[in-house]
């Protein structure tokens, strides 16, 4: 007779600008949450220290929710130390795994702790899948591009391999570890932590020519991921973790973000309970009903999910927009009123696009019903315009209180010892002597509401269980010490054990590896990662410059997105190529539209 499987473990994994917003995520449904150390992280402006990380930890152990520490950055040599002694404080700080991009971290003396490939090492085949996990990485980061059939693809070629994709939040326009924009123009390293967003400035379109295709517009700056409504096909796919973006981000978005999440998740476990489960402990109570739409996003798109699309980028605004909240109706001199269903607060945010697409905010001063009396009136504001709002006070003040619990149900065992009592809960057991004294009344409910008083622990009573003659009196002190115990016993039970990595297959580099056509590709910064790919010096564009390779390989596509790919069924052009783009201070940047790959390469000039 076969056995039947254990069920899936499912993961939603949240980010963690600091130990506020880890513990928010843990407290809004996260099974796990990643996190910056001091240094050494791709978000620079979002470090942590050790403690704080210990801190996180000891909060999430108990609820079986894992902390991974983002290291992610390439490293140069005269760091090399201080990355190593930076890991081994990040173990003892009972850290669950560390987010690599530098593989010249594997050549270091490591802790027994385990190895996450981050997106930046550029995971979007199963070769590198495979090679990645002969290196001794346990977990790999997909790049956010990939379609549910190339994840489904990679997951059937590589099953063992746990894959971890993106669901939400802001997208890089290139493959992530391959974007050297922000190096280029401005000496400030995306692979260091410090991008400068080159992607979400304006830009002139122009052809070989000189001809003005497009007029100072955002063309890199892609809308936000949301893949909610779809978690259920990358459960098929086989990813097991569900990476929410923003690591810059605020302890509202956590709170909405995570929640609608963790919601999402729990409802596709509910219809399958037999092959899938959460990957950390506890039910979740909220005092809100999250709105994915009411924070921070620039418009949301599934982005690559199913396939080419072409309305993945917003070439308006890279601002949040909001909320679409309906359209103005009729103008007064101090105020307007708005045709539609939503209903406003004082001090909300509005926005709005102008004839000229620019993207004009303002603040409510008062609002009285649909009729709403700005600071000041906006100049350009007039009948028919669509309306957003990207600041919504009622609901900020929603998430400004204590929005969600969350507890782990336990059922408790009281015994009789031969000289005293014992408490049980699952494998945690503790003993009191205590003189076994006959109650003169009924004992069972005093036993049960001090035994229940479980605030400020993770854990709340689902049940006390006692023998149908249980008759002894036990005072009420003894009881409360015995829970006390119990918790105390189960928080140690509960920590988890270190999820040692194993030994990695391959020591080198091996011809598994992709291979790139220019030496700066591999981000090779310091002499360990150098011997790890048996190189003679590092290479990487931080130290020696990109020479003629693209400064960014992007699968959004201007030929696409301006309905002029003839591949997709989209009219033949009349530019000459090659085109290029313009920042406002005249610095230009070639475009080759690599057709055989379906990507869109973009080059420095000057």
């Amino acid at each position: 007779m076969n056995r039947q499987s254990a069920p899936t473990k499912l993961e939603l994994l949240a980010p963690a600008k600091n130990l506020e917003c880890g513990i928010a995520a843990i407290d809004h449904g996260a099974d796990a949450v990643y996190i910056g150390a001091t240094r050494f992280g791709a978000r620079a402006a979002a470090g942590n220290s050790v403690d704080d990380i210990r801190q996180l930890c000891q909060y999430a152990h108990p609820f079986g929710a894992r902390v991974y520490v983002t290291v992610n950055t390439i490293v140069y040599d005269h760091e090399l130390e201080a990355t190593e002694q930076l890991i081994h404080q990040l173990y003892e700080a009972g850290a669950d795994a560390i987010l690599v991009q530098d593989m010249g971290i594997l050549r270091m003396t490591l802790p027994p702790i385990a190895l996450h490939a981050s997106t930046q090492t550029d995971n979007r085949t199963a070769q590198k899948v495979r090679w990645l996990r002969e290196q001794g990485f346990q977990r790999v980061v997909l790049a956010r591009e990939l379609s549910v059939d190339e994840i489904a693809d990679i997951h059937h070629q590589q099953p063992d391999m746990p894959l971890e994709v993106f669901v939400h939040g802001a997208l890089c326009v290139s493959y992530s570890g391959l974007c050297y924009a922000s190096q280029h123009c401005f000496d400030r390293s995306a692979n260091r932590g410090a991008c400068a967003q080159f992607c979400r400035m304006k830009f002139d379109l122009l052809d070989a020519d000189g001809r003005e295709l497009e007029h100072q517009r955002h063309l890199l700056s892609l809308k936000d991921l949301n893949l909610h409504s779809h978690l259920e096909e990358l459960v098929q796919a086989g990813a097991t973790s569900f990476k929410i973006e923003g690591r810059l981000k605020d302890v509202s978005y956590v709170k909405n973000v995570v929640a609608a999440y963790s919601q999402q998740l729990d409802s596709i476990i509910a219809r399958h309970p037999d092959r899938y489960c959460r990957a950390s402990r506890g039910h979740v109570t909220y005092t809100f009903t999250p709105r994915l739409e009411k924070t921070f996003n620039r418009g949301f798109t599934t982005y690559f999910l199913h396939g080419r699309q072409s309305d993945i980028f917003s070439p308006d605004t890279p601002k949040a927009l909001g909320e679409y909240v309906g359209k103005v109706k009729e103008l007064r001199r101090d105020s307007f009123n708005v045709a539609g269903t939503a209903s406003f607060a004082n001090g909300d945010g509005l926005c709005f696009f102008t004839s000229d697409h620019e993207l004009q905010g303002f603040r409510v001063n008062r609002a009285e019903g649909n009729r709403l009396f700005p600071q000041q009136m906006p100049a350009q504001l007039h009948p028919g315009t669509a309306l957003y709002r990207n600041s919504d006070q009622e609901f900020e003040r929603l998430l400004s209180r204590p929005s969600a619990e969350r507890r782990i149900p336990i059922t408790m065992r009281l015994e009789v010892t031969p000289d005293g009592f014992s408490l049980t809960s699952g494998t945690a057991t503790v003993s009191l002597p205590c003189e076994h004294q006959q109650a003169q009344k009924p004992p069972h409910d005093n036993i049960v509401r001090q035994l229940s008083k479980l605030g400020g622990t993770p854990y709340e009573c689902s049940g006390v269980e006692l023998t149908s003659d249980f008759n002894y009196f036990i005072p009420s002190s003894l009881l409360a010490d015995l829970r006390r115990r119990l918790v105390d016993c189960l928080r140690q039970n509960d920590s988890l054990p270190k999820v040692n990595p194993p030994e990695a297959l391959g020591s080198t580099a091996s011809s598994c590896v992709p291979r790139y056509e220019a030496p700066y590709l591999y981000n090779i910064a310091n002499r360990l990662a150098a011997d790890f790919y048996g190189v003679a010096a590092p290479s990487a564009y931080e130290l020696k410059g990109g020479g003629h390779g693209p400064i960014m390989q992007c699968r959004h596509c201007l030929r696409y997105a301006l309905g002029h790919c003839v591949k997709h069924g989209g009219s033949q052009p009349q530019w000459r190529e090659p085109l290029r783009l313009r920042l406002g201070d005249g610095r230009q940047f070639r475009l080759e539209f690599d057709c055989k790959h379906c990507q869109m390469n973009v080059y420095g000039e000057g």
